[in-house]
């Protein structure tokens, strides 16, 4: 546990995973299927992660591939404006494609189009991963989409080697999309293999059912995981909120009530939270909750970049928002 809490103190991140194209229906309401007007901005997992850390005072580096188009550089162009490190981005040419996503703020049946065509993220190699300079960075942080195909699924395991020796802690968020996987066997394998080898876990129940075989069985996956000393697993549970195991406690903490407008970017903003809260010397309970009222704030506004707190709006968010409930 010391050895997570000191690297993330640093409160500098090195980020592997996808950058994407985020178009969002508007106004608040309108159905994407019939909209005339979209908004853009950055999305994609791991860059939404990179954005709300740099929002909320943190450094962030993004290690990916982006294509060499038009949609490529706006995504560079974003993760410049939000203060991210893009010294690691490699550029593609050819018919490689960043990801598309478009979606709607309503969260009754809520509708999201992610077009993942030659996605251009999963070309990230050995080579690419060596070059980063692992010391300069607190921790590293990957989100589990970069290990659904190759070259991207070994060369993240190459950088967790690069960050052991570097003396730095892993930070894994399970994010199991199925559509990228080639079959559910395989995501199961290598998603429990990657968690093995991580000092923080980050993830819902359903992603924890999935790696244990069935659902029910998602809460003794966690348990399972943080029996190992010094390891971390939050266990998300939607508006039950989360339980926490470390170090041999159970930490149960609630959520914050709001209006949502989507579903969507809650557990990039919960990390970024999660990550700063601990930065900045709160305990592990207090840094839970401000991920989950980043969290909040992210599905009560529109977009996902976008609406990440700063942490100037976190704090009023706390200090004019009831909670949490208790879970």
């Amino acid at each position: 546990m010391d050895f997570l809490i000191e690297g993330i103190r640093k409160n500098s991140f090195v980020v592997l995973g996808r950058a994407g194209m985020d178009m969002f229906a508007e106004p608040v309401g309108a159905r994407a299927d019939t909209a005339e007007t979209f908004r853009s901005d950055l999305g994609g997992s791991s860059a939404n992660i990179c954005a709300g850390l740099c929002k909320l005072g943190a450094q962030s580096a993004l290690v990916t591939s982006v294509s060499d188009d038009a949609v490529g550089r706006f995504c560079t162009n974003r993760l410049k404006y939000y203060g991210v490190d893009t010294q690691y981005l490699k550029i593609l040419s050819g018919e490689y494609r960043i990801s598309l996503a478009v979606y709607e703020s309503v969260i009754e049946d809520f509708q999201l189009v992610i077009y993942r065509n030659n996605a251009v993220d999963f070309q990230v190699t050995n080579e690419d991963v060596d070059r980063v300079k692992y010391s300069n960075f607190g921790a590293l942080i990957t989100a589990g989409t970069v290990f659904a195909a190759e070259p991207s699924r070994g060369s993240t395991f190459r950088a967790f080697e690069n960050a052991r020796a570097a003396k730095i802690p892993i930070i894994f968020d399970i994010d199991y999309r199925p559509y990228s996987w080639p079959s559910p066997e395989v995501a199961a394998e290598v998603l429990s293999c990657a968690g093995e080898q991580s000092d923080l876990i980050v993830g819902n129940e359903e992603e924890f059912g999935f790696m244990a075989g069935g659902i029910e069985k998602g809460i003794n996956k966690a348990r399972d995981l943080a029996a190992r000393p010094g390891r971390t697993v939050i266990y998300k549970m939607g508006e039950k909120g989360a339980i926490t195991f470390s170090d041999g406690q159970e930490i149960h903490t609630g959520i914050y009530p709001v209006k949502a407008l989507k579903p969507n970017g809650a557990g990039d903003s919960f990390m970024a939270g999660l990550l700063t809260g601990i930065a900045k010397e709160h305990g592990l309970r207090e840094a839970v909750l401000r991920g989950s009222a980043c969290a909040s704030i992210v599905v009560a506004n529109p977009g996902c970049a976008p609406a990440m707190p700063t942490t100037e709006k976190l704090e009023e968010f706390l200090a004019s928002h009831a909670g949490p409930t208790h879970s």
